[in-house]
């Protein structure tokens, strides 16, 4: 890949503040300037968790995005249809593993981050 790293700047947002039905936002704010924004959680090594995550399969699917020409806004997850899938699985291996450094049950962390999904 040609060219510098983006600057991207990674926000935590109060529970109470945060507006979105996801637990993050990543959006462009000018040409090459990307905001990951991660809803408050109980627990910081959740919040860090989520963002190791997030820049994981930002970068990766920018660096995708590069080779098709194109960008596709926000599309991660665990659907095998989804154009990002292999870099939301790999960025799920490494959050699995950095829960395991940090002494994270990843069960309960899932079921956990499932509830304020849904609440």
């Amino acid at each position: 890949m040609e060219g510098k790293l983006s600057e991207v700047l990674i926000k935590v947002v109060p529970h109470q503040e945060y507006q979105y039905p996801t637990l993050v936002r990543r959006y462009e704010v000018g040409t090459g300037r990307w905001v990951i924004e991660v809803c408050e959680l109980e627990d910081v090594r959740y919040e860090f968790l989520v963002i190791v995550h997030e820049l994981i399969e930002w970068f990766l699917s920018q660096l995708k995005e590069v080779e098709r020409g194109g960008i596709e806004a926000n599309s991660g997850g665990s659907n095998v249809k989804v154009n990002h899938y292999w870099e939301h699985v790999f960025a799920t291996l490494v959050e699995r593993m950095v829960a395991l450094q940090l002494d994270v049950d990843w069960k309960e962390y899932c079921e956990k981050l499932k509830r304020e999904y849904e609440s």
